[in-house]
């Protein structure tokens, strides 16, 4: 069973981390991860060893990248290929439709808000995008939540396997953490949020940013900062709310970070604001480090955090109900109890979403369907 997996390379959040971890879990011979560009996710892919091929694009519209993935497929023996985010996708339908591959993918994120803020363009990619995912022959949802979704595209049950994401939990490193807070001019006693997410409106970073304003406000006593960790088209708009909210000296714009489990570890709290997500990476990454969370009631958050005991989920995402969630934790912070959620939610989540079950979900659906097509 050979596999390639294809993925436009330009991805550096969720995306890349779910498939860099699935492929150091399963590292082999027989498979490849096809990249269109290279970049940072090309770069931590050559790192861990992975077998990565690129097919460089001129531009985003060059098809002409089709005959040499095809190319590929032909001369190694590719019997799937499985793709990720929207241009691969594409690529994958046309890929199909001249070769005897099977075509899986993974759908990371709602299409239905992949190109928000792009106008008529982004409404025709949008059709586009789920038109496509009709035609795979199986599909991978992220999330229940993102299977039913699939469903109500008209896509048939039995092809959408859901699967949840995993991470190495013994991968926990240690940091000094006092020469990290020296570096960012953060005193012992602050209370420390981090925000790890790409600058795009689906994560709503505006959200956050003026829940936090009601935070401050109220506890006028306390030092709180928040560290926002990411690019993205709509950072500096972000910037420029943060000025004239007056929050300048609580937000800490970090940009892009190459290692991001000490940021967890300094902070109190992790803040998650997204609009739609499928079972978001950066809570799990969180929960390796015992960090306790902040989330909007998105994908299958629930699934790992089953309780306020483990952690908060704002079943109405306004930016009251976040600064309420905010306040609960700074009053578990000032009575020593934020911690034991944090370590609450390390075992749980280390025991239900291990790398190795992720992995095997995949490799499993992988031989089901190359039998099934096999037998016919």
């Amino acid at each position: 069973m050979r596999v390639l997996h294809l993925n436009a390379g330009n991805e550096i959040g969720g995306g890349m981390v779910h498939i860099l971890t699935l492929l150091n879990q399963i590292k082999s011979n027989d498979i490849f991860l096809g990249l269109f560009e290279e970049g940072v996710f090309y770069e931590k892919a050559i790192e861990n060893g992975i077998q990565t091929v690129t097919f460089i694009q001129k531009n985003r519209y060059d098809l002409s990248v089709l005959s040499r993935v095809i190319r590929f497929i032909n001369d190694h023996q590719i019997d799937i290929i499985h793709t990720h985010g929207p241009r691969a996708n594409l690529y994958g339908y046309l890929i199909k439709k001249k070769t005897d591959v099977i075509w899986m993918c993974t759908v990371h994120s709602d299409p239905r808000n992949d190109f928000l803020g792009r106008g008529l363009q982004g409404a025709i990619f949008t059709k586009l995008n789920i038109g496509v995912l009709k035609k795979a022959d199986h599909l991978f949802a992220i999330s229940e939540r993102f299977k039913d979704m699939l469903i109500d595209f008209q896509i048939e049950p039995k092809k959408i396997t859901t699967i949840y994401n995993g991470i190495n939990f013994n991968e926990k490193k240690t940091y000094n953490l006092d020469e990290l807070r020296k570096e960012l001019n953060l005193d012992k006693t602050c209370f420390v949020i981090v925000m790890v997410a790409r600058f795009d409106p689906v994560k709503r970073h505006s959200l956050a940013i003026r829940s936090l304003k009601r935070v401050v406000k109220n506890n006028p006593e306390l030092d709180i900062k928040m560290l926002l960790i990411g690019e993205g088209p709509v950072k500096k708009d972000i910037e420029k709310e943060v000025e004239r909210l007056g929050l300048e000296d609580n937000i800490l714009f970090l940009g892009y970070q190459n290692d991001v489990a000490k940021y967890y570890q300094l902070a109190d709290v992790t803040l998650l604001t997204s609009k739609t997500e499928s079972f978001p990476l950066v809570l799990l990454e969180s929960a390796r480090e015992g960090t306790p969370v902040i989330t909007t009631n998105v994908g299958g958050v629930s699934k790992m955090i089953p309780n306020s005991e483990y952690g908060f989920i704002v079943e109405k995402d306004n930016e009251e109900n976040i600064a309420e969630a905010l306040q609960k934790a700074i009053e578990l912070y000032k009575n020593n109890l934020l911690e034991k959620m944090g370590k609450n939610f390390n075992k749980y989540t280390s025991t239900h979403f291990s790398v190795e079950a992720f992995a095997e979900s995949i490799i499993t659906s992988y031989k089901v369907n190359l039998s099934s097509v096999k037998n016919i």
